[in-house]
């Protein structure tokens, strides 16, 4: 059986990426500021993974991405950043002995990683593709369904194919044990809506990793204020 390539403009691709930033943000509000008792921003922040997830592995999916090095690259620039917004993503709470799981730039470096290793094909890295792997989805945010989104997507741009597919639907269909619903799914119709359309969006190399930090410690600033005035966060 035949699938057809999933061929997605840059612009539109960029507008992926703001519209899973908006996503976010509207769940980490919901989540950092409200308790989590907003259900409409929970639900629709459930997409933000998944396209996240796309975005990263379309692009790596490119041919040439391991002569250009894109991968050295991508990891170098989601390590920084990571760990730059580790402190407010410390101190916004809600993680297990106080740090676990890495927030989820880890979890797109994990993916890349595994990417990279991947793609250079011999059996050495295959090895340590799946190392990385299963030591990593223990520690970050979303865990091995995250990275097998990237893999589902990697493996399905370079080759597409019924059991790339059928990864991708399992593996946001997996998210259920992590967010209690199946609303990772709906990125699926979001994204191949998006190989149909031609959005103008430039592309800001480094607004998403910027981002990310500055938004949590924003929301850390923000509740400062707010439990002085007597809200109480869980």
């Amino acid at each position: 059986m035949r699938l057809p390539r999933l061929v997605v403009a840059d612009g539109s691709v960029e507008a992926l990426k703001w519209l899973a930033l908006l996503l976010m943000t509207g769940d980490h509000v919901n989540k950092y500021l409200f308790n989590g008792t907003m259900p409409l921003l929970f639900n629709a922040g459930r997409l933000a993974l998944p396209i996240f997830c796309f975005v990263l592995a379309y692009n790596l999916a490119r041919p040439g991405t391991l002569q250009r090095g894109v991968y050295s690259r991508t990891m170098k620039r989601l390590a920084l950043f990571g760990l730059a917004a580790t402190p407010a993503f410390l101190a916004l709470g809600g993680l297990w002995s106080g740090w676990w799981p890495l927030n989820v730039m880890f979890t797109l470096l994990a993916a890349t990683a595994v990417l990279f290793l991947i793609d250079q094909g011999d059996r050495p890295r295959l090895v340590a593709a799946a190392a990385v792997f299963l030591v990593a989805g223990s520690s970050v945010e979303y865990w091995w369904p995250a990275l097998s989104i990237c893999l589902a997507v990697w493996w399905y741009c370079r080759r597409p194919s019924v059991p790339a597919l059928a990864l991708l639907l399992a593996s946001c269909a997996a998210l259920w044990f992590i967010n209690g619903n199946l609303w990772a799914l709906a990125a699926l119709p979001v994204v191949a809506a998006a190989a149909h359309v031609d959005v103008r969006v430039p592309r800001l190399r480094w607004a998403f990793y910027a981002y990310y930090p500055l938004h949590l410690a924003a929301l850390w600033l923000i509740r400062i204020p707010m439990s002085k005035a007597g809200y109480l966060f869980f």
